[in-house]
């Protein structure tokens, strides 16, 4: 059987288009993860004065400037995972505030939202000196992860 200039080019016609259809059908891939929230970073944000059961405090304020890129999902009621002392409804996600020699200093178990990195802190007896340098770590209890921030200062 012998084929024509015509007949070989529409077949050679037929073949492309068919590989084009099913190269199409096989591409598509699923979209992209997202991806994994970067560490924090933390900003030292001033000192606060204050007084409670007849002691004299000062609290170190802090906040997370790149909290925006953090999910809300990661600070939602985790009455799954393990309790914060009592409390059953405890955040997915955990911070706590250390020395750079880490040295834990303060936690927070119940942020409700990523909001609450910006309201972070701990206190120390007015008259303590305080640590040169802290940092954050944000303890994701559902994925077992942990975000290390940078140092930060402790004073203007």
């Amino acid at each position: 059987m012998r084929f024509n200039l015509g007949k070989k080019l529409l077949l050679l016609l037929a073949v492309l288009a068919l590989s084009l259809l099913a190269t199409d059908s096989v591409s598509t891939a699923p979209p992209p993860a997202p991806l994994a929230p970067p560490n924090p970073v933390l900003v030292y944000a001033g000192q606060e004065y204050y007084e409670t059961g007849g002691k004299q405090w000062t609290r170190y304020k802090y906040s997370v400037f790149n909290m925006a890129e953090y999910p809300n999902e990661m600070f939602a009621a985790a009455p799954e995972l393990p309790p914060c002392g009592t409390n059953t409804k405890s955040s997915r996600t955990w911070v706590d505030i250390y020395t750079q020699a880490g040295k834990r200093l303060y936690g927070f178990c119940t942020l409700a939202n990523r909001d609450g990195l910006g309201r972070l802190w701990f206190a120390l007896e007015r008259n303590d000196v305080p640590p040169s340098w802290v940092y954050i770590e944000l303890n994701d209890r559902k994925t077992n992860t942990k975000y290390k921030s940078n140092l930060a200062e402790t004073t203007d």
